[in-house]
This record gives C-alpha cells, sequence and structure tokens, in this order.
C-alpha cells in the first residue's frame, strides 16, 4: 500500500529545504561580516601608520598619556587590592607600596610630553632587560631546552634592547613609534588584501556559480512588507 506522499522518489526528503535555506543565509551573512570586519580592521591600521608617519610627536604625546592613565588605573586598583579581604596579610603591604607607586608615576605622566615618554622607555626598558636575562639565563643552564640556541639569542637581544631603551630613552621611543608606524601600515595592507580575497572566495562557494546568483550573500535583504 502506498501512500500519495510516497508515490515519487525524486526529490529530496519533506522538510530539508526548509531547514537549507535559513542555514545558507546564515553563512552568507556570516561571511559577509567577515570579509566587512578585516577591511575595516586593515583601513583603520594602515590610517593608524599614516598618523604615526605624518605626526610622530603628536603620537608620542598621546602615547604618553595613555601610559598614565594606565598607571593610574593600575596604581587604583593595587590600592584597592591592599584593602581586600581576600589579600594575605603579608601581601597586603606588597599591594599597597606598588599602586601607590603606580599612582605617583601616573601623575607624573601628566606633567608633561618628556616626563611620560622618559618613564615609558624606562619602563619598557627595565621589563626587556629583565626578561632577556631571566629567558638567557634559562636556556644557558638547561642543556635540554627545545630551541635552546634561538631562546639564548632572544634573550640576548631582548637584554641589549633594554640597556638601549634605558640609556638613551628619547631616542629609543621615537625609533620605535617609527617602527610601529611601518608594521601597522604593512599590516594593514596584508588585511586589506586578506578581506579582498575573502570576499572573492566566497563569492567563488556561492551556489549556482553566477553573479546573480552569488549576489545575495553580499547585501542584506530588503523587508519583507
Amino acid at each position: 500500500m502506498t501512500y500519495p506522499s510516497d508515490s515519487s522518489g525524486i526529490g529530496p526528503p519533506r522538510g530539508t529545504e526548509p531547514q537549507d535555506a535559513p542555514l545558507t543565509e546564515d553563512l552568507g551573512a556570516l561571511a559577509n561580516m567577515g570579509w566587512q570586519i578585516l577591511l575595516t580592521t586593515g583601513l583603520a591600521t594602515i590610517a593608524l601608520g599614516v598618523v604615526v608617519f605624518a605626526w610622530p610627536q603628536e603620537t608620542l604625546r598621546v602615547v604618553g598619556v595613555l601610559f598614565g592613565i594606565y598607571l593610574l588605573a593600575t596604581g587604583v586598583f593595587q590600592l584597592a587590592a591592599a584593602f581586600g579581604t581576600h589579600v594575605l596579610r603579608h601581601l597586603r603591604v606588597l599591594h599597597f607600596l606598588t599602586g601607590a607607586l603606580s599612582v605617583l608615576l601616573g601623575l607624573i605622566c601628566f606633567r608633561g610630553t618628556l616626563q611620560s615618554i622618559f618613564l615609558l622607555a624606562l619602563w619598557i626598558g627595565f621589563s626587556w632587560l629583565l626578561r632577556g636575562i631571566m629567558v638567557t639565563a634559562a636556556a644557558a643552564s638547561a642543556q635540554d631546552m627545545p630551541a635552546r640556541g634561538w631562546q639564548l639569542f632572544y634573550g640576548i637581544i631582548s637584554t641589549v634592547a633594554g640597556i638601549v631603551l634605558i640609556v638613551s630613552p628619547f631616542a629609543s621611543v621615537a625609533a620605535l613609534t617609527l617602527a610601529v608606524g611601518v608594521m601597522a601600515l604593512v599590516l594593514g595592507v596584508v588585511e586589506v588584501f586578506q578581506a579582498i580575497r575573502m570576499r572573492v572566495e566566497v563569492g567563488r562557494l556561492a551556489p549556482g556559480g553566477t553573479a546573480a546568483e552569488r549576489r545575495p550573500l553580499f547585501h542584506r535583504p530588503h523587508a519583507q512588507h
């Protein structure tokens, strides 16, 4: 005995098309959002690189202000943690001292551009110096460390870079700013290129293969009235 719905075996089972259509629309919307976000971030990164090269002094001033805000914020959190109940008693003094020092350095950053740049260079220089010393010591003492030669090379370079920043802070930070500008331009161009490739590849993967059928992937459907 056969039913009218089973008389023909041609075509997908009932209920398949209503499930596939929303899935295709969701994938198209996700792909559309992906390349647009990548293109936007790439253009913003290129704009950042252009700003760094066009106004290096103003960029350093903004970075110094942001560094001062960072020190103030971390100092306030450290001071709040010093009076928290979850902190051990013997660690409260350490939290209080580091918080007060961060707040003091943050206030010094707002006195002028030179002070903020000087403190920023010292901050980066000492962090690179300490990290370089630790990595070099670990690589020199551990004979079986993976990629030991590269770790030793990285530790020495980081130590030298830290010493250079500490000895010559202003010139070093200016050079770092220009390096950030170059990196921003390169990364921005790469992101824009990747966004364009993603746009083309998603269009090729659209069902049908014609431009008319691929177009719904890249524009929002109009609301039904």
